[in-house]
């Protein structure tokens, strides 16, 4: 990949330079025809000047940047191919989005809607023809005006480095952002604190933190702690040892967290779920493609439906919810094959479950296969992790 970024900037430098230097070249000859045209309107001879203006246009050499040009691309078409060689489309399902049009259809509106791209949004609609009574028309709209909402509070803590709207926000919603966890309240107190030590004074920073600190003592005592301390060095922050306080990447934090506990009261993902599928999708696609490749040499055929052969290593914010496999099939939990608890406290497949019972002709009770206890089918309950 390195050989391909490489290419990638010699072709960028070979561009900037084409375009600048072609430029300034039609300029001068420019300046060169209008000259000769003077000349010509004074009665010159034109054998001459035709002359002249052929090899001023040989000395400009108006062909060379663009041969280079055309030499650099022509070499990353090369180096692409070289390294791209294998046709994806071997592992490409057919029948996959068969029948889907609905769900893909509403996937990329709620993705441009998320996004901020309001006007795609609509424009993909109209041109996707969705009926006007479809019910993902009342969604978008809905949807948009909440993320119209949060775009213009991101836009202020992003431009502006403004915490009023976004403070707003989260006291309208404190009860809320409560039950999930969240401690963007008092995050965003602490940042409008500091900008008062900062940019106003020390006597508006200990109102300010008089005010509100009670709310929050029981939580976050070791960080008020902090700020209070903070005080001491007020003429001199950004090179005391809570310089951190006021570090550009805390606005980048906030950001990131307002967006994610905005979408979490949205019982919504952070992330689009359409980029979680291309980004995952890409992810595993190296995986599969050799996994297609070992298959194809020993000419083995890939039977299991709605199952890989092999584990796609995913990257931790990517892991929504535990896998359970089951301890005595070593089979993973699905939604036709959940996890079930026994009154014990184990948990087993509900297949295993099952079988377990089956193997007592004499009772319906049977032995847990990791303790004494025993139990029915009828007594387990389904886990949901």
């Amino acid at each position: 990949m390195n050989t391909i970024l490489n290419t990638c900037l010699e072709l960028k430098k070979k561009q900037v330079v084409m375009q600048d230097s072609q430029l300034d070249k039609l300029n001068d000859f420019k300046e060169l025809l209008e000259k000769h045209k003077a000349l010509l309107a004074n009665k010159s001879s034109p054998q001459q000047s035709l002359l002249q203006i052929q090899e001023s246009a040989k000395k400009l050499q108006f062909q060379k940047p663009q041969k280079e040009f055309q030499v650099c691309l022509s070499k990353l078409n090369k180096e692409l191919d070289r390294k791209f060689k294998q046709d994806i489309s071997v592992i490409y399902h057919p029948e996959a989005f068969a029948g889907k049009e609905e769900l893909i259809s509403r996937a990329l509106a709620l993705h441009f809607i998320r996004q901020g791209q309001f006007e795609l949004c609509d424009e993909f609609m109209d041109e996707a023809q969705i009926s006007v009574d479809n019910e993902l028309r009342d969604t978008v709209e809905q949807l948009k005006t909440e993320f119209e909402q949060l775009y213009s509070i991101l836009q202020q803590l992003e431009k502006e480095n403004d915490l009023t709207l976004a403070i707003k926000w989260a006291e309208s919603h404190h009860d809320e952002l409560l039950k999930i966890g969240s401690s963007l309240e008092f995050n965003l107190r602490s940042m409008r604190y500091i900008q008062l030590i900062s940019n106003v004074g020390t006597m508006e920073a200990i109102d300010y933190i008089r005010t509100y600190a009670h709310k929050y003592g029981d939580k976050h005592f070791s960080e008020i702690t902090k700020l209070s301390a903070a005080l001491s060095y007020a003429d001199r922050l950004e090179s005391s040892p809570y310089a951190e306080l006021c570090s550009s990447s805390k606005w980048v934090s906030i950001r990131q967290e307002f967006q994610r506990d905005f979408c979490s009261l949205l019982k919504m993902s952070t992330e689009s779920p359409l980029y979680t599928s291309v980004y995952v999708g890409t992810t595993a696609l190296p995986v599969i493609m050799k996994l297609y490749t070992i298959m194809s040499s020993k000419k083995a055929e890939w039977s299991a439906q709605n199952e890989l052969p092999v584990e796609i290593p995913l990257d931790e914010d990517l892991r929504y919810h535990s896998v359970f496999a089951c301890p005595v099939s070593k089979e993973q939990a699905t939604d036709e094959n959940p996890p079930m608890m026994m009154p014990c406290g184990h948990v087993v497949c509900k297949e295993s479950l099952h079988r377990l019972s089956k193997n007592i002709r004499s009772s319906t009770r049977f032995k847990c296969p990791y303790c004494p206890s025993e139990s029915s089918a009828e007594q387990a309950i389904q886990v949901y992790f």
